[in-house]
Parts: C-alpha cells; structure tokens; sequence
C-alpha cells in the first residue's frame, strides 16, 4: 500500500488547515511542529501521500533523495549551522502518529543520546 487515508497533513498540503509553512515546492512542504520537541522542530513532508518508509518504493528514490535534500536547504534556512537532529518515526512502535511519511528537523539545543 503505498498511499494514505486522509490526514491532518494531506489538509495542510491543501491548504485547509492552517500552517506555518517555512517552505513549499511542487514535491514537498515543510511547516512548524504544532507540539515542538525542540526550540526547532520543523516537518518536512512529500505532497505525494506515502504512509512511510516502509511504504516507500523503488519509484520514489527520486523524491526521498529530494526530501533529504530538503530538510538540509531548510535546516541552513533555520540557522541550524551548529548541527540538528533528523528523525522520520515508522510505524507504531517507531512513535509514528500521523500516517503520512514525515521528518522531523530539531535543533537549537543540544541532543542526546540514546534518543528515547
């Protein structure tokens, strides 16, 4: 299965729910987290609805690929130059809650280790 219901972010992308959008192309979306975990923390989402990564196939190298790219042009935009954390949860027992693949960006504090 490589799509998903509709989510809170499949509204977002539409432009139904509102955002704070740091970013936007034709193939993806970053915007705030509503439930911040960091000084930043910034979602990098694709506008083609994938559940994860586990849900990912061959034919979306391209768009992952562009994701990573991504989350690094909108990381420098942030003014994370000191370093970030970059997380994408799968699944229920990875701590995904929305089923549309994401990223999360957090930075602007320090990061430890183990993560949790």
């Amino acid at each position: 299965m490589s799509n998903t219901t509709e989510t809170i972010f499949s509204k977002i992308i539409r432009k139904e729910i509102p955002a704070n959008i740091v970013y936007e192309d034709e193939l993806a979306l970053a915007f705030t987290d509503i439930n911040p975990q960091a000084p930043v923390h910034i979602l990098v989402i694709p506008k083609k609805p994938i559940i994860n990564i586990a849900n990912a196939k061959p034919e979306d190298q391209a768009l992952l690929g562009h994701l990573l790219l991504t989350v690094r042009d909108v990381a420098l935009q942030a003014g994370l130059e000191n370093g970030y954390r970059v997380v994408m949860n799968t699944g229920a027992d990875g701590g995904q809650t929305v089923n549309h693949l994401h990223i999360h960006i957090l930075g602007s504090r320090p990061m430890s280790w183990p993560p949790g």
